[in-house]
């Protein structure tokens, strides 16, 4: 609440074709990128083997990648999971047998350098189920914008419910295109993110736009982005409060939770910012841009009501 004691007067309309020309710009680069250098995607989506091991004292992961890619699996993940002892690595698809599977390769090769390595867990994913899980993501996304187009338009006005979609589009791409961009590890995990960067960016939309609802009826002598203009001032205190609070959040959770949830992490820690940019410019600039005004918004007066109020 300390922020909104301050009376702001940002004219963040005026500088609408400023960050509707750099989103454009992003979103450009972006798509260029999925489309010429598509995302780096973990075994979740691609298929491949996930081996669990432990040691009794700390692995040195560095020998352990050393290792691996002598004995022909130069492209093998290896992280710590949970403990300094816990070692997860992560190899793609590779050729095996049923005598000589890719887990038993895989401990042979470790035993011979440390003799005290256990097997703790083996995963499999086919190519297949890789690609169904690609499939079933990316819809997914698109029945979630979906129902967020038909719930805004239902409950705001159809210019709100495409500025709010606008933003949310903007949103996934650029996140989408952030992890391109420096070939990032794909994962359920990152998808996961990006539904909730979704949620977070709408969440955070409905609050401005109800704010914008309300001035519409209060401030009738003003234009239209006046109105916003006040709208969004109105509403910067308990906006950037939000993001702040999550943000810091999501720092201490990459540093501190491990390296398998660093992707989900960058995703919602990006998305979280850039949500809160498109909510004050993408949402708002739309539904200006497709001509909202007081007229769209006012209650629709019932006829007499006038006469009414004069007796």
């Amino acid at each position: 609440m300390f922020l909104n004691r301050f009376d702001y007067k940002i004219d963040f309309m005026g500088k609408r074709s400023i960050s509707m020309a750099l989103s454009v710009l992003l979103m450009a680069v972006s798509i260029y990128s999925i489309f010429t250098q598509g995302l780096n995607l973990g075994l979740d989506f691609t298929g491949g083997t996930l081996v669990e091991v432990g040691y009794k004292e700390a692995a040195k992961l560095e020998n352990i990648r050393k290792v691996l890619k002598e004995n022909g699996f130069a492209e093998a993940t290896v992280q710590n999971f949970g403990t300094s002892q816990d070692v997860l690595i992560r190899i793609g698809k590779h050729e095996e047998s049923k005598d000589d599977p890719l887990s038993s390769q895989i401990l042979r090769i470790l035993q011979a350098e440390n003799k005290d390595v256990d097997m703790r867990r083996v995963e499999y994913v086919g190519p297949q189920i890789g690609k169904e899980l690609v499939e079933k993501g990316g819809l997914a996304i698109l029945y979630t914008l979906l129902a967020i187009l038909i719930y805004v338009a239902f409950r705001f006005e159809y210019r709100f419910a495409l500025g709010a979609i606008a933003a949310l589009i903007h949103d996934t791409v650029i996140t989408v295109g952030l992890f391109s961009v420096l070939q990032l590890e794909f994962d359920l995990t990152v998808l996961a993110a990006i539904l909730a960067v979704i949620g977070y960016s709408l969440n955070d939309t409905i609050v401005v736009f109800d704010r914008i609802r309300e001035n519409f009826v209060k401030l009738r002598k003003q234009d239209s982005i006046k109105v916003m203009n006040t709208s969004i001032n109105q509403m910067l205190g308990r906006t950037v409060m939000t993001s702040v609070t999550t943000a810091l959040v999501l720092i201490v959770l990459f540093f501190v939770g491990g390296q398998l949830i660093h992707g989900f992490s960058i995703a919602l820690l990006f998305g979280v910012i850039i949500g809160t940019y498109s909510s004050i410019y993408i949402a708002s600039a739309s539904a200006l841009a497709l001509g909202i005004s007081k007229a769209d918004l006012m209650p629709v007066q019932k006829e007499g009501a006038e006469q009414q109020e004069q007796l």
